[in-house]
């Protein structure tokens, strides 16, 4: 048996999977998108061609989903860069008990997502809840974090924050730490400031890699679906419905397949024309 024999015969079985697991349901799903095709009413699917597709995209429902989804991922997004770029900056300025500071500030992120919806929906109860006994104690009034829409998505975007930021930080620590330390030393023989340092070494150096944890942490916020599901529902009302969180309702509540199927195929569209958007600002920042 050949060199290219053997090679094929050992990756046929992991690309069958993929195409069964991951091709295949695109495929079907892309051709569900162009029917009426229902779950629960049976019988044969009828095409109905773009029609879902363009009902979807004058849905006014469907745009009021899109700006919670953005707020959301903007508002997680930003500030779980900020803060993880933040404590990975002091980190790398220890020099004792980095390691263990890293493995403990990673812990939230080892954590299931719904474990994490579960301990915060405790943890936020407007009457039993820890967060509200302390702000008791400390005089202030009573939040009801996830029964009002002012504080339902804020709730949101601070419990996704709270797990997803050791992620950044994760990334940002391995820019710093790469960073030549030459270059401080040539900073520090020109009395340069701790500022001056920040802005022309440490920040152009650790930027583009911090780019690229912030599209890995877009894309995973933009199908945000497991912590709306158990903190929130989607309510009070749809203020914090989004976009995942829809096409659940409309598939699995409404058994609206052909409809659900468009959703799903117009997401993927959305991040991929995003994803490549950004890449080229990338590579034109990589380029520079």
């Amino acid at each position: 048996m050949s060199d290219r024999t053997l090679a094929v015969a050992f990756i046929s079985p992991a690309l069958l999977l993929l195409l069964a697991m991951s091709v295949f349901p695109l495929l079907w799903a892309l051709y569900l998108s162009f029917t009426d095709y229902s779950a629960t009413r049976g019988g044969p699917a009828h095409f109905v061609w773009f029609e879902n597709y363009t009902a979807i995209l004058a849905s006014a429902q469907v745009h009021l989903r899109a700006l919670t989804t953005l707020i959301y991922v903007v508002g997680a997004v930003t500030l779980q860069t900020v803060l993880g770029f933040a404590i990975a900056y002091l980190i790398s300025r220890r020099t004792r008990g980095r390691g263990v500071l890293t493995t403990l500030f990673l812990v939230p992120m080892m954590l299931s997502p719904v474990v994490v919806g579960l301990f915060w929906r405790f943890m936020l109860d407007a009457q039993f809840g820890v967060i509200n006994s302390m702000l008791g104690s400390l005089g202030l009034g009573q939040v009801e974090w996830l029964t009002r829409q002012r504080t339902a998505l804020i709730s949101l975007i601070v419990v996704d924050t709270w797990q997803w930021t050791p992620f950044i930080m994760l990334i940002a620590l391995a820019g710093l730490t790469a960073v030549p330390k030459y270059l401080y030393e040539a900073a520090s023989i020109d009395r340069a400031s701790e500022w001056f340092k920040f802005r022309t070494i440490t920040l152009p150096l650790v930027w583009p890699l911090l780019l690229i944890a912030v599209l890995f942490r877009a894309i995973e916020a933009f199908r945000l679906f497991d912590l709306v599901y158990i903190l929130t529902n989607g309510g009070p009302g749809v203020s914090t419905e989004t976009l995942s969180f829809h096409v659940y309702k409309v598939g699995f509540l409404g058994f609206n397949t052909g409809t659900a199927s468009a959703y799903g195929i117009l997401m993927v569209l959305i991040v991929i024309v995003l994803t490549q958007l950004y890449l080229r600002y990338l590579n034109k920042l990589k380029e520079d």
